[in-house]
């Protein structure tokens, strides 16, 4: 059994435990959300790159821990080649689906990529070389928004998605103009998967989170599968600063199979 760690800004990498849980149910898993410095897409690459180094480094041997998961597209696009530096256990990162978007969109005889991401993703080089390699033949448009972030975050806190407000952020792409394949370039914004297919009807979500339960598989050497419905301990959650709406995102946690929240400190 792995001692496996799911890292983010928040509880955007929830879509991703979800995927690599059901492929993976049997080893321990870990999730330290840092909220205290929530959202990633509003720090400077800098500041990320310290802030991820200093929390990674300490939890890491503190709680043994087999692989790591930065379920969180901007902190991959700034921090994997430091924290591979650093950390000498595989790392996983996220980047937006391209790729499998470009597949659709080409078994179906379609056209229009869209990328919803931070605008930190939208504007990184390495977001263009994954155009350029994978949909240069095709109309590729970018937006980038935290406000989705927030959204998915009070989502889970209880609270109801402002469907007018996520009409509005997202009125370039309504209409026929709007994208054929819709790739949610963060991994916040999976949870708002209902949401969005609300507003733009016509697109085909694409995510990240079946490629990195296959990664992670590969990593682990185990083939993934559903291990005949057994599964493992009890998830173990961490955040680093123990507030009020913490406490309350800890319930939609506990639906996922997690021990009750805890503060860490490094």
């Amino acid at each position: 059994m792995a001692n496996i760690l799911i890292f983010d800004s928040g509880m955007g990498g929830l879509s991703v435990y979800r995927e690599v849980h059901r492929a993976l149910p049997t080893h321990q898993y870990f999730y330290l959300f840092d909220n205290a410095c929530f959202p990633y897409g509003e720090l400077g690459e800098a500041r990320l790159v310290e802030r991820v180094l200093e929390l990674l480094t300490t939890f890491v041997p503190r709680h043994d821990i087999d692989i790591v998961i930065i379920a969180c597209n901007t902190a991959s696009t700034h921090v994997l080649p430091a924290l591979r530096e650093r950390l000498h256990i595989p790392v996983v990162g996220v980047v937006p689906a391209i790729k499998p978007a470009a597949e659709y969109c080409r078994l179906h005889e379609l056209n229009h990529i869209g990328l919803l991401a931070t605008p930190g993703t939208v504007s990184r080089s390495y977001t263009a070389e994954l155009v350029q390699r994978f949909a240069a033949d095709m109309q590729v448009s970018m937006l980038g928004t935290t406000e989705l972030v927030k959204m998915a975050e009070s989502k889970l806190a209880g609270q109801a998605v402002d469907m007018t407000r996520l009409s509005r952020i997202l009125a370039p792409w309504r209409g026929e103009d709007g994208p054929d394949a819709l790739v949610l370039g963060c991994t916040h914004f999976p949870l708002l998967a209902e949401e969005l297919s609300q507003c733009l009807p016509q697109a085909q979500l694409v995510d990240s989170g079946e490629a990195i339960a296959r990664r992670v598989a590969s990593l682990l050497l185990q083939p993934a599968s559903d291990a005949g419905g057994e599964r493992g301990p009890a998830g173990r959650l961490y955040c680093t600063r123990l507030t009020a709406k913490a406490r309350i995102q800890d319930e939609a946690f506990a639906a996922e199979g997690f021990c009750r929240l805890e503060e860490f400190t490094s």
